[in-house]
């Protein structure tokens, strides 16, 4: 009887219905870093980035080396930090990321669907468009 289940193509709502299989912490931490610091610390270091350029200053190590370093950074220590400092870390943690009972591609599909989210992807986009443009010219 188990084999027969275990052996048949769970698709549609019977996929929706079966139970996931339970992640390690070090998958679940793994996720919400990559998560974080590639939604959230990215996009905030290139545009530091830009205005840095934009003002002629030089960024030791180089523009993707400050960027990279920056984001890992951010992804590491910002989970850490948020839940004893909030109030400083409102904007650049989303605790949905460290969701254990999520998938990778739920928990970003969850963050996507948000409102803010949508605000603060679009405010992304057009700032480093326009930045860019300012640093080519």
């Amino acid at each position: 009887m188990l084999a027969s289940i275990l052996a048949m193509d769970l698709t549609g709502a019977a996929a929706m219905n079966a139970l996931a299989a339970p992640k390690s912490s070090l998958q679940n931490r793994l996720e919400g870093f990559a998560l974080t610091a590639t939604f959230q610390g990215f996009p905030t270091f290139a545009a530091a980035t830009l205005l840095l350029r934009l003002a002629h200053h030089q960024i030791a190590g180089g523009a993707v080396f400050f960027v990279v370093a920056a984001s890992i950074f951010h992804g590491l220590f910002t989970p850490w930090l948020a839940p004893k400092f909030p109030r400083f870390f409102k904007n650049s943690y989303e605790p949905l990321f460290f969701d254990a009972g999520l998938s990778f591609a739920d928990k970003l599909a969850q963050w996507r669907a948000q409102p803010t989210v949508s605000l603060q992807l679009v405010t992304s986009v057009m700032m480093l468009s326009v930045l860019a443009v300012a640093v080519v010219s």
